[in-house]
């Protein structure tokens, strides 16, 4: 049996993987279908503190991965599709493999919600399409971008990149917002966010498949179609947490989202696992806070199993 598993690679998973390695816990480490999380599709990180040049995103999550393997985390590629932990032994099964262990962090993520219309796949990660603002807007500066969403998410991003862009389109299938009333309020009146009504996306154009030229948008009213230039697309149609396994387990809220017991950011109902990373944060979704919650996570169960 296992010290402690860790589920997920993105920087909540890995920087656990340190903090428990070092802790001389032998952690293992699932990394599941995609190594390195989210990050490993972003092009560049500005944001991550230590970096004043900013870093290739992937490189970020190859540094986090050889440092934690440094310290003796073992890292294993599978993914576990049921659960059982209750007692004192956890057990994680895959379609291959059965585990067990003392302790068990989950460090699952969330995977953003895609448009999956032409363009969106060929032109994601550094070529124009994009889930993050706050960690992609400052590339933008002086340009066009759309925002493809009606809620209080899609409000918050076209707001934030009002401090960086010339214009933002934003593109909604009603004509009204979803967003709450001082949200849409505030969002309507900035005067560089433009909403285009009644509208969805129908493609997302490309030069040679290498940067964002525009968007393909029918007007559901009247199906007329049109090309709407623009320089990004910032997706902000919600996430979904990678928690499935933990139904009926795991303390969930609506969204699928695990919710931490009251008075601390890790620990969950359940005794000896807890959590960390973008499968409970659903407000900052920042490599940094991820991180932050993976040490927090790897300390607790360090503790625990003391």
């Amino acid at each position: 049996m296992e010290n402690v598993i860790i589920l997920g690679s993105g920087c909540a998973g890995l920087t656990a993987a340190i903090y428990t390695a070092r802790a001389n816990l032998n952690p293992l480490l699932l990394e599941g279908p995609l190594p390195g999380g989210q990050l490993t599709t972003t092009s560049e990180v500005e944001n991550f503190p230590g970096f004043p040049e900013g870093i290739n995103g992937f490189e970020l999550m190859d540094r986090l991965r050889k440092q934690a393997m440094r310290f003796g985390a073992r890292i294993q590629n599978d993914w576990i599709s049921a659960v059982d932990l209750y007692g004192p032994e956890k057990k994680l099964i895959s379609q291959s493999n059965q585990y067990s262990s003392k302790a068990l962090i989950v460090a699952t993520g969330a995977s953003p919600r895609i448009l999956n219309v032409p363009g969106e796949k060929e032109l994601f990660g550094g070529k124009g399409v994009t889930t993050c603002a706050t960690c992609d807007g400052a590339f933008y500066k002086n340009m066009d971008v759309v925002v493809i969403g009606g809620g209080d998410a899609a409000c918050e991003e076209a707001l934030f990149l009002t401090h960086f862009c010339s214009k933002i389109y934003l593109i909604h299938r009603r004509d009204h917002l979803r967003a709450s009333s001082i949200m849409a309020q505030r969002t309507l009146s900035n005067p560089k966010i433009h909403p285009v009504w009644n509208s969805v996306v129908e493609e997302i154009v490309g030069v040679k498949e290498e940067a964002v030229s525009g968007i393909k948008i029918k007007n559901v009213m009247n199906n007329q179609q049109s090309i709407l230039p623009c320089k990004g697309v910032f997706l902000a149609i919600g996430h979904i947490p990678n928690t499935q396994a933990f139904k009926n387990i795991l303390h969930l809220d609506e969204q699928g989202y695990i919710v931490p017991e009251p008075g601390s950011s890790v620990k969950t109902n359940v005794s000896g696992v807890f959590v960390a990373g973008d499968c409970a944060d659903h407000v900052y979704r920042q490599a940094i806070t991820a991180a932050g919650l993976g040490c927090q996570a790897a300390m607790q169960v360090e503790r625990w199993l003391s």
